[in-house]
């Protein structure tokens, strides 16, 4: 599937490339009024042909937004309109719906470039003149703490997951027209004040607008070349950053563990190996040598045609000798997208893979497969979806695929070039890891073994291993669901389990309570409204206990 929402594939880069510059004139020279349209046939276009995209959003909800933009319009400057088209499109939080990133850059980006590491936003790549700020922490964005600022500019990325907004959003905060047009900095500038933490010192670093095409990174690392530099130590190369920008894929031997390496981060054929040939290569030398574990390794991988998947997955499944848990590992990642996502489902579906890393980009069910609509007066082009790719039953859809075992990167761990995904499946030993947490717990409640469970989960639910798992939200849900469904007693001893791991979550005692007035049990009841109003007096939660504790007063 060719995935319109990969900025660094060659076709989609191609694409963008050729934004006319008559057109930004036309742009700049286009009335209110004739804005105004191009946002009514947007909607109307939507409506008529892209109705299945109301699918995560209503109907409703997208016509308020188009009210409440349209009527701002008139008071609007050019790079604020586009910015708010984006954010109509990306309404839908769809990856591949969007208008791109490119389209709303002309008044450039600032010289950094910003990731997302486990311990916070850092400053990965700078252009030379910068390198004061090289490694830094990002606190604020102009006078803004740095979460705040995240929130303001997530409306404007087509972010179908969290995830998605780690990969791909991050670079939004480079744009001065997003930043102002979203509130972050009071006026469009060619230069913005960061604030950062460094060696225990804060400080204030400005950074000049420079034009896209000069920035230099691949899959959202900085390439270090002669005007930009990487906080990353240059002379040694991890295993998924090498050859970043010269193949699309590679495999490599390590002899003295017996481990196979493979690094797939596009479904797209390079133009110097079909992938039909490369999986045959690959296939011919694990048939050919000792190997003990095969890695692969799609974080960056996000997508291309997935029609190109079907001979690696046929390829894994006719091997038992590494289609065997402990021996075949699987990695993924914020980047995981569009065709590499259907690729995951497959080795999620048909192999034994042990999944590792972070969640990935996509949702594993998805509309995919853009087309381009022109707005008539601006020339802008919007990307809308329209197939529906189902790997997966609609009851097993979810936001994004979660690995068996998380892992992500340090800003300590990628200076210093330790891939800490790739050593968590290096070093794995078969122990008897529960790689499906929430089906054993499942498994433990069908066979009655309560106390077991209780152990388990509450162990699975602190175990950083599973972080990714929303072991509250899941045990909530199937509580509630036993209890609405024949089965009172089983429900009520989930939500108490979930009371019991969560103390803290005002959410899991207000269910709890809930469960417990209905059935009957109206002394508990009462008294977790209480603790729910003592913990959250002033929240929509204490105010709903609150409610919920003077209706039952009153019986």
């Amino acid at each position: 599937m060719k995935s319109a929402a990969i900025y660094f594939t060659i076709v989609w880069a191609i694409a963008l490339y050729f934004i006319t510059t008559e057109e930004s004139f036309a742009q700049e020279n286009i009335s209110a009024a004739q804005w105004q349209e191009d946002l009514r046939f947007l909607q109307k276009t939507i409506h008529k042909d892209y109705a299945f995209l109301f699918k995560k959003v209503t109907a409703t909800s997208f016509d308020t937004a188009v009210e409440k933009f349209h009527a701002a319009i008139p008071s609007l400057e050019t790079h604020e309109i586009k910015v708010g088209l984006a954010r109509m499109v990306s309404f839908f939080e769809y990856g591949h719906t969007q208008i791109p990133f490119r389209t709303i850059v002309d008044d450039g980006v600032f010289a950094v470039n910003l990731y997302d590491f486990e311990d916070g936003i850092f400053i990965e790549g700078v252009q030379q003149g910068n390198e004061k700020a090289l490694g830094a922490k990002v606190l604020k964005i102009g006078n803004m703490p740095i979460a705040d600022a995240l929130k303001a500019i997530r409306p404007v990325v087509p972010a179908e997951n969290d995830f998605y907004f780690k990969g791909y959003g991050l670079r939004f905060l480079t744009s001065p027209a997003v930043l102002h047009a979203q509130g972050v900095i009071p006026e469009l500038t060619d230069s913005i004040g960061l604030t950062l933490e460094k060696d225990g010192s804060v400080f204030e670093h400005r950074f000049s607008a420079i034009p896209l095409a000069e920035v230099s990174k691949g899959y959202g690392f900085t390439i270090a070349n002669d005007t930009w530099v990487s906080a990353r130590e240059q002379t040694h190369t991890p295993l998924f950053l090498k050859y970043l920008n010269e193949k699309l894929y590679f495999f490599e031997y390590l002899e003295d563990s017996k481990v196979l390496y493979v690094r797939q981060s596009s479904v797209f054929n390079d133009e110097k190996e079909s992938l039909v040939d490369f999986y045959t290569r690959l296939f011919e030398f694990i048939d050919t040598n000792a190997i003990e574990k095969l890695v692969y390794d799609v974080r960056l991988n996000g997508g291309g045609n997935n029609y190109n998947n079907k001979p690696l997955i046929k390829g894994i499944m006719a091997r038992p000798k590494i289609n065997k848990r402990g021996s075949f590992f699987y990695i993924i990642g914020r980047n995981t997208f569009s065709a590499a996502q259907n690729l995951t489902n497959e080795i999620e579906n048909y192999t034994e893979a042990i999944i590792v890393g972070e969640p990935s980009a996509e949702n594993t069910n998805f509309y995919g497969d853009a087309r381009k609509v022109r707005l008539p007066n601006s020339g802008i082009n919007a990307y809308l979806s329209f197939a529906w790719w189902q790997d997966k039953p609609a009851w097993e859809g979810k936001d994004a695929t979660l690995p068996h075992i998380a892992k992500a990167m340090t800003f300590t761990a990628y200076v210093s070039n330790e891939d800490v995904v790739l050593n968590a499946a290096l070093n794995y030993t078969e122990t008897g890891f529960i790689l499906n947490p929430l089906e054993h717990l499942t498994q433990l409640f069908i066979a009655g073994k309560y106390k077991e469970l209780k152990e388990v989960g509450f162990l699975l639910a602190s175990d950083p291993a599973y972080k990714y798992y929303d072991f509250q939200e899941e045990f909530g849900t199937t509580g509630y669901r036993l209890l609405t469904n024949g089965n009172p007693e089983g429900g009520l001893f989930i939500l108490e389990l979930v009371a019991e791991f969560y103390p803290e979550s005002v959410g899991a005692l207000l269910n709890l309570a809930s469960a417990q007035e209905q059935l009957k049990q109206v002394e508990k009841a009462k008294e977790n409204y209480k603790k729910v109003i003592t913990l959250d007096p002033d929240g929509m939660t204490g105010r709903s206990a609150k409610n919920k504790l003077k209706n039952l007063n009153k019986q």
